[in-house]
């Protein structure tokens, strides 16, 4: 028996949640998302713990994690693909829980592009709309439409194997948009794509939401991703949300030594320290082998306490006082060097925007700027003075 969809009484949130169909043009409703103490047993293991999460009306919002962190059954559940086991998915007002995905007024679009071969592209964009009995000039309008939108208007009568990746990972979304859902989720949409390909396809999605404003829900494990398509990121881990914010406050304020690692390419550096003292111009930590910097006093460090240091790559610099180093690695880019370096029994990495000239093998002392630096606690990792 399925249970019929239902109108709980949570707080409002922001806008109200229409579910009735579009008036005027494609991407012209939207729906908050809001997930309540969302559970996910696969028979006697926990996957997903007690996931809480609201996403307002028109956000673009990414889930972010290492592999099996739960971030593609998170999705699939909102897509109504996966049981819930405990909590409750709302879209707009309704509880969605058992509903099928059909009934929720969504549409997915997945890593692979899962096209009718032996279907134009014109077909295969408008075949979900034929399969609700919709009326061909209805269909003609959307499919038009989407196509417009999405650069496709002089491939509609091709087949699949005529386009290139891009092209069929265009029609995947065109076939998504022309059912003019209250809610897109893309799952790992681009990973089968080359390099160049990602980036160019990226810009076009983030495009695509400015333009339809369409509430939007995006996996991927690739971070670059994240920092440059969301509104707002989910950084999840081992089942558990472990931060949630725009891009750039967890790029300046993680939350934890795992946030702070994940967010950022290359990654944060984290090198265990003590506090040595403390002043009224910040702390000094003591790095090891002689080694001691200069670092901010957040409330709560303690003389003596052992921390977690962090330092971006962008905010480390040759010197003559700072961490000693011998260089291992140079990497040139072109508009800046990664260099990987060996400090102690760790791998650090700094990043230069002007031409250095490193080679492997040099001994060096990289300064730290002391304004840019990040405490953690050294037993829980996490943020001190957040």
């Amino acid at each position: 028996m399925v249970d019929r969809p239902e109108t709980l009484r949570y707080p409002s949130m922001r806008g109200g949640g229409g579910s009735g169909p579009s008036r005027g043009g494609i991407g012209r409703h939207m729906a908050e998302v809001a997930i309540r103490s969302l559970r996910k047993n696969y028979g006697a293991v926990e996957v997903i713990h007690g996931i809480d999460l609201e996403i307002a009306r028109g956000e673009f919002v990414v889930l972010v994690g290492p592999s099996g962190c739960g971030k593609s059954t998170l999705l699939r559940m909102i897509a109504g693909l996966e049981e819930v086991t405990a909590g409750d998915i709302l879209i707009g007002d309704r509880r969605v829980n058992h509903l099928s995905p059909n009934e929720r007024d969504i549409a997915m679009v997945f890593q692979s592009y899962a096209l009718y071969p032996h279907k134009t592209v014109r077909a295969n964009m408008g075949f979900s709309l034929k399969l609700r009995r919709m009326d061909k000039g209805e269909i003609d309008r959307r499919v038009n439409e989407a196509a417009e939108i999405l650069g496709l208007t002089p491939y509609l009568d091709r087949y699949p194997r005529a386009l290139s990746g891009g092209q069929r990972q265009r029609v995947a979304m065109g076939r998504a948009i022309v059912r003019d859902p209250q809610v897109f989720l893309f799952d790992e949409p681009l990973s089968n794509l080359d390099a160049k390909l990602r980036v160019q396809m990226r810009t076009e999605i983030r495009e695509l939401h400015q333009r339809l404003k369409t509430t939007t829900v995006y996996v991927t494990h690739d971070q670059i991703e994240a920092m440059t398509m969301a509104d707002k990121i989910v950084v999840l881990n081992g089942g558990h949300v472990e931060q949630v914010g725009s891009p750039l406050d967890l790029y300046d304020r993680p939350k934890n030594t795992f946030v702070a690692s994940f967010i950022g390419s290359p990654a944060m550096n984290i090198i265990d320290g003590t506090v040595q003292g403390i002043g009224a111009s910040g702390a000094r930590i003591d790095l090891g082998h002689g080694t001691v910097v200069d670092a901010p006093a957040p409330p709560g460090l303690t003389e003596g306490a052992r921390v977690k240091l962090g330092v971006r790559p962008e905010h480390m610099r040759a010197g003559e006082t700072g961490l000693p180093i011998r260089v291992r690695v140079v990497e040139p880019t072109g508009s800046e060097t990664h260099v990987v370096c060996q400090f102690q029994d760790r791998e650090v990495t700094a990043i230069f925007r002007e031409r250095v000239a490193f080679r492997p093998g040099d001994a060096a002392t990289l300064a730290l700027d002391t304004e840019s630096l990040h405490i953690f606690d050294g037993a829980s990792g996490m943020r001190l003075g957040a």
